[in-house]
């Protein structure tokens, strides 16, 4: 099991959470602590075995959840994250995730795949998952489809009891309200030229203006755009004798390795936010 938890930190947080586990058998494997100096908060995360039941185990921490005034997390470690990925017509980042899903390093279960565009329908066939086509566009009238399209997502998310959005490399601005109702389930991917290389072509712009490293950021989604909490950022150095395609190849591999990392790193629930910033116990 998984146990991960966050509270005030206090005198005795640590024998109490181990007392607990041991008055229902259980074997702690691994335990990693952190003790934030901004906040003042304590962060938790330990992985244990058990004979008992996880309702049993809840149990057993209640007393102690109650006492601490913690925020606390309990799961089976077999479990995995039932996750819902949007794109739109760039496939390394979705073939990664899928990839490693049937490859089973990846603890997440993909029922289905969202795109606003047709282009990768083929990978999601071939990996054998259902491919929605939500498009966001203009209606007869004019009027942006964006919030019937946010409202399709939602379904869907209720529909195949999502737990995770991973957008990888979707070329949508989601809205704030879809962003407030996915706070700490949605995760995107992004390069790490902004804000100085903005819109379309960024590989080229940064080429252009002779850049060193080139790199991506994933986050936790929010309203304010690319600005959520940072989960993973990867750099890589490139040179002078390099194409703006190459920048794009390997742009798109970083990408693709960072994003991978903060999925599973939160489907492990390895991830816990403090305030605008997050503790990775990886």
């Amino acid at each position: 099991m998984v146990l991960t938890l966050s509270c005030r930190n206090g005198r005795g947080i640590v024998h109490a959470v181990s007392g607990a586990l041991l008055s229902v058998q259980g074997d702690i494997t691994e335990s990693k602590q952190f003790d934030s100096p901004d906040t003042g908060t304590f962060f938790m995360r330990v992985e244990f075995t058990t004979p008992e039941p996880l309702t049993a185990v809840e149990a057993a921490l209640a007393p102690v959840k109650e006492e601490f005034a913690m925020d606390m997390g309990l799961w089976e470690a077999s479990r995995k994250t039932r996750t819902l990925v949007m794109c739109s017509k760039d496939g390394r980042t979705l073939n990664d995730l899928l990839f490693q899903q049937r490859a089973g390093t990846l603890a997440v279960e993909i029922p289905v795949i969202v795109s606003n565009h047709l282009e990768l329908q083929p990978m999601a066939f071939f990996y054998g998952i259902p491919f929605v086509h939500i498009p966001v566009g203009k209606d007869a009238q004019g009027a942006s489809t964006k919030a019937e399209a946010e409202a399709k997502l939602l379904d869907l998310v209720r529909e195949y009891d999502i737990e995770l959005v991973v957008l990888a490399r979707y070329m949508q601005i989601l809205s704030d309200d879809l962003c407030r109702r996915l706070e700490g389930r949605a995760i995107n991917i992004h390069h790490s030229f902004l804000p100085s290389f903005k819109g379309a072509k960024p590989y080229h712009q940064a080429h252009e203006r002779g850049v060193k490293l080139i790199g991506a950021t994933a986050h936790y989604v929010t309203g304010d755009l690319d600005e959520g909490p940072i989960i993973e950022q990867t750099v890589q150095r490139v040179t002078h004798a390099q194409s703006a395609r190459e920048f794009v190849i390997r742009g798109r591999e970083v990408e693709g390795s960072t994003l991978s990392r903060a999925v599973k790193w939160h489907a492990e629930h390895r991830v816990l936010l403090d305030g605008k910033r997050t503790v990775v116990f990886d």
